[in-house]
């Protein structure tokens, strides 16, 4: 498993395609997204830092990819301190910490599907049993005592069928 470190934080969401189901202390988001490099170019242009950090890392003609993206928001204060990116080349998933003096250290974990198969009902059963865990990990443990596993099963399903949609009605 391969874990890169960035400091810069992940693309945020476009808020028009990202379909949400709060659950008590948590958002999801549910989204079909379309990565290419001038759209990254774009959300960093106004920090210089991260641009360079960006640019600096970034293969030989940008990070180019598309998928179904599942994003778990605290929902009170709307940070991203997870999200499954789904997508049809580089599969991975994102473990993001907001630190005291506001900068974000982004780790991001590579997926095999080779061994894990479709990335979809591995991402689900990750965070239907393993979500406390996780969001330790990304620095929401502040969340795992607010947790409600009735709301959060409900609205699983609800994630489940909206990836499957916006998936399928993509070429």
């Amino acid at each position: 498993m391969t874990r890169t470190t960035y400091n810069i934080p992940p693309q945020p969401p476009v808020a028009a395609n990202n379909h949400l189901f709060p659950a008590g202390a948590l958002t999801f988001g549910v989204e079909y997204r379309d990565v290419d490099p001038e759209s990254l170019r774009a959300t960093y242009r106004g920090n210089a830092e991260q641009l360079a950090e960006l640019e600096a890392r970034s293969p030989e003609g940008g990070f180019s990819d598309n998928g179904v993206s599942i994003h778990v928001c605290g929902t009170d204060d709307g940070f991203e301190y997870l999200r499954f990116d789904v997508f049809d080349e580089e599969p991975h998933y994102h473990y993001n910490h907001r630190h005291d003096d506001g900068s974000i250290e982004n780790q991001v974990v590579d997926f095999d599907p080779v061994a894990g198969g479709d990335m979809l009902p591995w991402a689900i059963r990750c965070l239907r049993y393993r979500l406390a865990e996780m969001l330790e990990a990304a620095g929401g443990g502040h969340l795992v005592d607010r947790l409600d596993a009735t709301k959060i099963g409900a609205v699983l399903d609800q994630v489940i069928s909206t990836a499957d949609e916006v998936r399928a009605r993509q070429p």
